[in-house]
């Protein structure tokens, strides 16, 4: 019988929806399950994994089964991205979080020979930070951003410095410092922690 290699996936993920683009290039095994595929993107993008998710994929749905969420047919454990038949420029999505309804567009732009010198999965490139949980999805994002410009942050730190400063002024200064960095994306950070969770460590434990 023939042998086949394993192959490598290059997938572009883009937040859809968000302007400037938030976006993740990642190289994946093709022998990667859904589940694992689900964690890597949570990681890559910067979700702490506390809401409901599935894939879509061909007109059918996969996903890691909650209590109170979809059931899906297929075991995600089983299931492997290779097993989705997915060709060069192909598209699938990633939903999380179905209130605030974050798509996330994944094209495969590649699909590659291993490298031996390589980890995988790895984060090759990638923009922006992903959006605070909760904050209303991406027309409140928007907004929110949109509020926190430059200007209004310079405008409150010198009152809140002035204040002393108390819990109320904490938790705004924990904003604050993430509006800063809003166009930052530590990828550096993002691969430590998918090579943790390749190792087995809980990644979300302390997200």
């Amino acid at each position: 019988m023939p042998t086949f290699e394993p192959e490598i996936y290059q997938l572009k993920v883009v937040l859809q929806g968000i302007s400037p683009i938030i976006w993740r290039r990642l190289l994946i095994r093709d022998g990667t399950t859904i589940a694992d595929l689900h964690y890597i993107l949570q990681i890559a993008m910067g979700w702490s994994d506390d809401h409901l998710h599935q894939f879509r994929s061909h007109e059918k749905r996969y996903g890691i089964a909650r209590i109170g969420g979809i059931l899906f047919s297929d075991d995600p454990n089983a299931v492997r991205l290779k097993d989705l038949g997915l060709r060069i420029n192909e598209r699938f999505v990633y939903e999380y979080d179905f209130t605030d309804n974050w798509q996330h567009l994944i094209r495969v732009e590649a699909i590659l020979a291993p490298e031996s010198h390589r980890r995988y999965p790895v984060c090759m490139d990638g923009r922006r930070a992903c959006p605070p949980e909760d904050c209303g999805g991406p027309w409140r994002f928007m907004a929110l951003r949109q509020h926190y410009c430059l200007y209004h942050i310079m405008d409150r730190l010198p009152e809140i410095i002035e204040d002393g400063g108390n819990q109320d002024h904490q938790e705004e200064l924990e904003a604050l410092h993430y509006w800063v960095h809003i166009d930052r994306f530590d990828r550096q950070e993002a691969n430590r922690r998918l090579y943790d969770y390749v190792r087995g460590e809980n990644v979300f434990a302390c997200a």
